[in-house]
């Protein structure tokens, strides 16, 4: 079988059928193997699609929906952006996993979310989640050449999320990014505060409006991940304490010894999250433990099955701070 002729270089890697047949291009041509359909009057070339995906499946799935964005942007009229989870991705936030049963949400299985103001006629296509929006509750901007809600409208569409969720979500929207050993991008500026998060609530109707305002309550400006806002919450919630988020612990000569996710630096109580412990940063984490055990400090490292049953999490650290009262 021959390979197919090539396509002009200017169609890039996803483009609509029209702008492919205004340059020429057969309709046979556009039906060839080497071309898949992921939405009406769209082609995108197989190679877009290839390349090293992560093995978080988080960002995996996220990779995904963004892809899914991409691909459906040559589709996009006048007054149509991207909005709800699918804005969340293309600012590279945190969602939780989408599952068809107990498998992952993947491919052409996420939908699209794509939202259109006033009385605009709603999108009616096999893959995308149509959604009626007003100007007074959807600020849209532009993310990678692609309009999307702003991070406040977009935080603030996803009331339906659970309440540790959303607060991940905004900790990670409203992180502010201040110097310390080790802390990257410090200075940079955060991308949306807790103030435009409210405001973004009060604005009009909001899907869990209750949830969300439960939410701001719980953002924090230093949390540096998900698993992190979570945990701070569990304990919060369970009425503890509130933890200080990544503390920097020096020795008594005043050298450097670790940033520890959650502290209670009073009692000298730190809580570690392991996540995806990769080779080259085990033994770094072991060493870095023993140096905050070696300087009297009670670390709690919370696993991954230890993350699944937040009442023994709690109960852990209940029972360092009662020891160290």
């Amino acid at each position: 079988m021959r390979a197919p002729r090539g396509l002009p270089d200017g169609l890039g890697n996803v483009f609509p059928v029209s702008e492919a047949l205004a340059a020429g291009v057969s309709r046979e041509r556009l039906s060839r193997s080497d071309l898949r359909t992921p939405f009406h009057g769209v082609r995108a070339r197989h190679l877009h699609e290839h390349g090293e995906e992560s093995d978080d499946p988080f960002e995996a799935q996220a990779e995904q929906s963004r892809r899914r964005a991409r691909e459906y942007a040559p589709r996009l009229r006048p007054g149509q952006f991207f909005s709800h989870e699918t804005a969340a991705a293309l600012w590279r936030a945190p969602l939780p996993l989408t599952r068809i049963g107990p498998r992952l949400t993947t491919g052409e299985e996420i939908p699209v979310h794509v939202s259109v103001l006033g009385a605009a006629a709603l999108v009616r296509t096999r893959g995308v989640a149509a959604h009626r929006a007003r100007a007074a509750t959807s600020a849209v901007t532009v993310i990678d050449g692609m309009p999307a809600t702003t991070a406040a409208s977009t935080w603030a569409s996803l009331g339906g999320l659970a309440l540790l969720d959303l607060v991940a979500l905004g900790d990670y929207f409203c992180r502010a990014w201040r110097p310390g050993p080790g802390r990257p991008n410090a200075g940079m500026p955060s991308i949306a505060t807790p103030d435009e998060l409210r405001i973004a609530v009060d604005s009009g109707r909001r899907v869990g409006i209750r949830r969300l305002r439960q939410a701001i309550e719980l953002i924090r400006t230093d949390s540096w991940s998900p698993r992190e806002s979570a945990v701070r919450c569990h304990l919060v919630l369970a009425g503890l304490p509130e933890p200080e988020l990544n503390h920097d612990v020096y020795d008594g000569a005043g050298r450097f010894l670790a940033c520890v996710d959650l502290a209670y630096p009073e009692r000298k109580v730190a809580i570690e999250y392991h996540g995806m412990l990769h080779r080259d940063r085990y033994a770094a984490d072991v060493e870095r433990i023993a140096a905050l055990r070696a300087a009297g400090w009670i670390v709690i490292e919370v696993t991954a099955a230890l993350f699944r049953t937040p009442d023994e999490l709690v109960a852990r650290v209940r029972a360092a701070l009662r020891a160290r009262s």
